[in-house]
């Protein structure tokens, strides 16, 4: 009975390379989050405040990425932590999912609140504001781009940064329409299209962080055809207690137990697993268990 392991191909961590960016990106939308969340409750304006959310939503998402970068490289000096910090990303999104639906049903509420009154909304604020929110993201996207290639982590920030340009977008377009028509219900409708956005995306992300935390198969990998194909191995009897997971976003783990033959060479067996693993589902840390035909293995000794 013999057990592999095996990183795969080296990999380093992409995202610290862009370590700088990703603190640029940051200071700079945590800076006119809370110029936008001021200027929104001084201007009486939905939409920005609504765009303020998802910008705040924005900063826990690059406060993760960057976060990721210096902890998850960092030893963990308790030695209790056999996983190191990696979760530590999967712990910030789920944060930046309760900002978002908070903020989102916040705006909705109140837009319903505010339908047929005649608020008075600072439609010059709102112009100015959203213009100099678009200049921050148009800035942040230029200081992320190179990098949301190479790193999951940047690229998921990069994204972050992008829809909120759409919505400081919105809120320009609501100022001129509000301007050009003299009415306050643009300011309404671009909050509730912004607000129902955050909601559909901090819920979809939402199950994405469920799914990671409750070690779900990674996605578009199928299991039954991850133990179909070990399965098939030259002197592979049987699969069984096979687990994949995702431990971070790009990382992918997983364990899996292989009965052979008893003539088996099971360095051998070991490579062509990982091989399967690796190349066909890019599961890059694996763990492979080879347990010889006849010998009383952990199926008989435990659950």
């Amino acid at each position: 009975m013999g057990a592999g392991h095996s990183h795969g191909r080296p990999s380093g961590h992409a995202g610290g390379r862009y370590r700088a960016r990703l603190g640029g990106a940051f200071a700079l939308t945590a800076a006119f989050f809370g110029v936008e969340l001021v200027a929104g409750l001084v201007s009486g304006s939905l939409a920005l405040l609504s765009d303020a959310g998802h910008m705040g939503a924005d900063v826990v998402a690059l406060g993760a990425a960057l976060l990721a970068t210096v902890v998850a490289t960092r030893p963990d000096a308790s030695g209790r932590r056999t996983f190191g910090h990696y979760r530590v990303e999967i712990f910030a999104s789920g944060l930046a999912v309760l900002i978002m639906l908070g903020m989102g049903v916040y705006v909705l509420i109140e837009a319903v609140g505010r339908l047929g009154s005649d608020s008075s909304v600072a439609a010059g604020t709102m112009l100015v504001v959203g213009a100099l929110g678009l200049v921050v993201n148009v800035i942040s996207l230029l200081l992320l781009r190179s990098g949301s290639g190479e790193s999951l982590a940047v690229r998921g920030a990069y994204l972050e940064v992008l829809a909120d340009a759409a919505g400081s977008v919105g809120v320009i377009v609501a100022a001129l329409l509000m301007r050009a028509t003299g009415s306050t219900v643009w300011d309404l409708v671009v909050a509730v299209a912004i607000a129902v956005f955050i909601v559909v995306r901090a819920v979809a992300l939402g199950r994405q962080v469920v799914a990671v935390l409750a070690q779900h198969a990674p996605a578009g990998v199928d299991p039954v055809e991850v133990e179909a194909q070990l399965g098939a191995l030259r002197d592979v009897e049987e699969v069984h207690d096979l687990h994949l997971w995702t431990l971070t976003s790009g990382m992918d783990v997983g364990t899996v137990h292989l009965v052979v033959d008893s003539v088996a060479d099971h360095s051998e067996v070991l490579g062509e697993a990982r091989r399967v693993l690796l190349e066909e589902h890019g599961i890059e840390h694996v763990t492979v268990q080879i347990e010889t035909a006849g010998v009383v293995g952990c199926r008989e000794l435990g659950w």
